[in-house]
């Protein structure tokens, strides 16, 4: 591993996460952004946003976020995800760079690159807990004992 990355990493803990999600976090972090950045190159020829900064994340709850200014942020466990979650997710964030809220407008954004983002959105609610912290700290935990 780059030690200049541990380096930086080291600068900055992250509060309330363990070692092993932090380890988790600096391993993936770049496989992250390259599947990010490469799914808003694809779906940013449709909407055509202006994109200030992508960050990639350990968030606890959320899979994604943006701001006023043109900021995307994503979870790394984005790249755990099946590919047309990860797209949704992706798409779902340059969607609210055109309307900041989840109103009508928003959602026939949405539906034009994403026809089935209900079913999508649906599949996200019912596998999220399955890769929050506590149940991937359950499960790391139980495979050390199995090991």
């Amino acid at each position: 591993m780059f030690k200049w990355v541990i380096k930086r990493y080291r600068r900055r803990p992250q509060r309330g996460k363990s070692k092993r999600e932090r380890e988790l976090f600096v391993l993936h972090k770049e496989k992250a952004r390259a599947l990010v950045l490469s799914l808003i190159a694809q779906e940013n020829l449709l909407y055509q946003c202006k994109i200030k900064k992508v960050a990639i994340r350990n968030q606890s709850t959320r899979w994604g976020s943006c701001s006023a200014k043109g900021n995307l942020n994503f979870n790394f466990k984005i790249i755990f995800l099946p590919p047309a979650l990860a797209r949704y997710i992706v798409v779902h964030e340059l969607c609210h760079l055109k309307e900041f809220n989840h109103g009508k407008d928003f959602w026939k954004l949405v539906s034009l690159a994403c026809p089935d983002f209900l079913l999508e959105r649906e599949e996200l609610r019912r596998i999220s807990p399955l890769l929050t912290d506590q149940i991937e700290e359950r499960k790391l935990k139980e495979n050390e004992r199995i090991v």
